[in-house]
């Protein structure tokens, strides 16, 4: 059988399913490629699409049967349990020394700018090991939406120890979750950076006393410590700026992130313009957003 594969969103990124779906083609002996628009003609093709506001496919497609996934399309569907099973083809996306995957799916937090609840349940369960994506890469990314809030997470936790891998949480990490077991796990990882969240200001009280906890035993500096910071999400512009400021001041890397940016304010893009970009961010330890000067007059 002759397969193709379309990843939607772009090569950016590796595709993951598509990554499992080429390996389960290829150890039953059938012949697996990207598909290309103007000279294939192929049993079947997977078109893949994780974001919704990434255009469709654009190129006619000649295949027998399309099968179409993803949470672009608005579909939950999940791989068949011999396809999930399966260890990622790295090599369709010229990957050597990174291992890609989950060790837990779903979120108890439900957030209404998220689907992962609504797509993978509001418990977060173990669904792998390690081992079932890692083979002695250098490097580890993880793609669960929220590890920390897993019964199993202090022996998922262990198994990143043990692997002596650098360990990327790509997703970030619920610090509304952290205890002090899985600080000293975390604090034993090989990390280059470590990411949290301060998204809404009902959870204000408890993320800034974590925080503080974990900078207080972690030692690193602001280079090493990102905070996420959702706006234009049911959040003024003042406390947008108050978590800027706030987590400035605490030694963390503040990264504005903005919901639904292409209708945003201008001042949304201009507050994340002079946060994001760090040589400005930092050049004045006690800036203050109403005396950025912003160079670039579109938008």
């Amino acid at each position: 059988m002759d397969v193709g594969l379309i990843d939607v969103d772009g090569h950016h990124f590796p595709n993951l399913p598509l990554m499992k779906i080429s390996t389960y083609h290829k150890t039953r002996g059938d012949s697996v490629k990207f598909y290309e628009p103007l000279t294939d003609k192929l049993n079947v093709v997977y078109m893949s699409k994780v974001f919704d506001y990434t255009p469709d496919y654009q190129y006619p497609i000649m295949s027998d049967e399309l099968i179409k996934g993803g949470t672009g399309y608005g579909q939950c569907n999940e791989l068949p349990t011999a396809v999930e099973s399966a260890y990622p083809d790295y090599k369709l996306y010229g990957i050597s020394n990174t291992a890609y995957g989950f060790l837990t799916r779903g979120c108890p937090r439900a957030c209404p700018f998220c689907v992962v609840s609504e797509k993978e349940g509001i418990h977060s369960h173990k669904v792998a090991d390690v081992s079932h994506f890692w083979r002695g890469q250098r490097e580890i990314k993880l793609l669960d939406p929220n590890l920390l809030a897993c019964t199993d997470k202090y022996g998922l936790l262990e198994q990143l120890v043990e692997s002596r891998a650098y360990v990327d949480f790509t997703q970030g990490l619920d610090i509304r979750f952290l205890d002090d077991n899985a600080t000293n796990l975390i604090l034993r990882m090989k990390i280059k950076t470590i990411r949290f969240a301060w998204d809404l200001e009902r959870d204000s009280n408890l993320i800034l006393s974590n925080l503080r906890k974990f900078k207080l035993v972690s030692k690193y500096d602001y280079r090493k410590l990102r905070v996420y910071v959702l706006t234009n999400f049911n959040t003024d512009f003042k406390f947008d700026l108050e978590r800027v400021y706030t987590l400035r001041d605490m030694g963390y890397d503040p990264y504005i992130m903005i919901f639904n940016k292409e209708h945003a304010a201008r001042k949304y893009w201009r507050l994340q313009r002079w946060v994001n970009n760090k040589f400005i961010f930092r050049s004045d330890p006690n800036g203050k957003f109403d005396n950025y000067k912003e160079h670039r007059t579109n938008v």
